[in-house]
């Protein structure tokens, strides 16, 4: 049976652990940002924009997220409180050059909701960054979420919505079935229940996780020493 000394050490490796398991998520949930089903470069993606807060407090009432001009064509998913609406492209009509979410019902500053767009990504390299600038609109104030994210420099107070692409699937990932996989019963994406900036938070909080199994791992190691 664990002495005193040896289930204290336990308790914080398991804890220590499982802070940065969950930190990492709600660190994120605090930005606009955006979850994409796959990254692969030339596929059909489904991206889910997450709104978490209002602008200081005060509800929001539009989205506009901007579309970067590799992005050929995009299909809004439909959201049953917003109305939604292209913008065309000045330059050229055919070209959506953002999509604006206009609320119903102003968002509440502590109720969070989401957005999903139907794209084809480039098929650009792997390691290419696309960067989806969203103006938030409250009732009081705006909130412009369009700040470059730089790697291995600190992020800034409003990052832009951002995905990395990557490596091209090996058949070419232009099936369509992701771009339509959507709930039958609310016309939601089932990317909707994801929080912004996932993929960062999943792999922050798997490294969490290793140091929680580690910190077991040395408990029980300091364990057998002491009861040998």
């Amino acid at each position: 049976m664990p002495t005193r000394p040896s289930a204290r050490v336990l308790a914080v490796g398991g804890v220590a652990g499982l802070a940065l398991v969950f930190a990492a998520p709600l660190a994120a949930s605090a930005h606009v940002g955006v979850t994409p089903d796959t990254t692969a470069a030339g596929s059909y993606a489904n991206l889910t924009f997450a709104v978490p807060h209002g602008c200081d407090g005060s509800p929001t009432t539009e989205i506009r997220i901007t579309i970067p001009e590799s992005v050929i064509t995009v299909t809004p998913t439909v959201n049953p409180n917003w109305d939604v609406a292209e913008v065309p492209s000045e330059s050229d009509p055919d070209y959506t050059s953002a999509v604006v979410y206009t609320a119903k019902t102003p968002l509440a500053d502590g109720l969070r909701d989401t957005f999903t767009l139907s794209v084809p990504l480039p098929s650009g390299e792997a390691g290419d960054v696309l960067e989806f600038p969203v103006l938030q609109t409250c009732e009081v104030g705006s909130t412009e979420w369009d700040q470059e994210t730089v790697a291995g420099e600190e992020e800034p107070e409003h990052p832009a919505p951002a995905i990395v692409l990557t490596a091209a699937e090996a058949d070419g990932g232009h099936g369509h079935g992701a771009m339509e996989s959507t709930d039958a019963d609310d016309g939601t994406t089932s990317a909707d229940s994801a929080d912004p900036a996932v993929g960062t938070a999943i792999g922050l909080g798997a490294a969490g996780l290793v140091v929680g199994i580690a910190g077991v791992a040395l408990a029980l190691w300091a364990l057998r020493r002491r009861s040998a």
